[in-house]
């Protein structure tokens, strides 16, 4: 079974504002390069997921997580996500398609949030 993680961010008309998504999925393929990590975008940029799945699928994934890089889980993560993965799933039916919660519910998130804004409150 080869293992595939698909990363969804919103996307913006600022180029610049992919560079940390960049480096999130440069970390997790330096981490771990048995796993295949494509990054994919609501709008604005691309590859859309449909996309950035149907490139995991083509290079034999059959168990892909799809985790949302979003704070929370507004109205992109609960409505439209599940929309896209329907596509992906209909398309793709010998991939297991598992929908992973918003990065931002994860403890671990929301603690280094807190750290960092901590750094930036200390003025000593």
């Amino acid at each position: 079974m080869k293992r595939g993680l698909l990363l969804f961010a919103h996307g913006a008309r600022d180029p610049r504002w992919a560079l940390p998504f960049e480096d999130v999925a440069a970390r997790v393929r330096r981490a771990d390069a048995s796993v295949a990590v494509e990054l994919s975008f609501l709008e604005f940029m691309t590859p859309g997921l449909v996309d950035a799945g149907h490139a995991l699928a083509t290079q034999g994934c059959t168990r892909v997580e799809v985790v949302p890089l979003f704070l929370g889980a507004g109205g992109h993560v609960r409505k439209d996500l599940p929309a896209l993965l329907e596509t992906l799933k209909s398309a793709h039916p010998q991939v297991q398609w598992l929908l992973r919660p918003a990065v931002g519910e994860d403890d671990g998130v929301v603690a280094a949030m807190a750290a960092a804004s901590l750094r930036s409150a200390d003025t000593r």
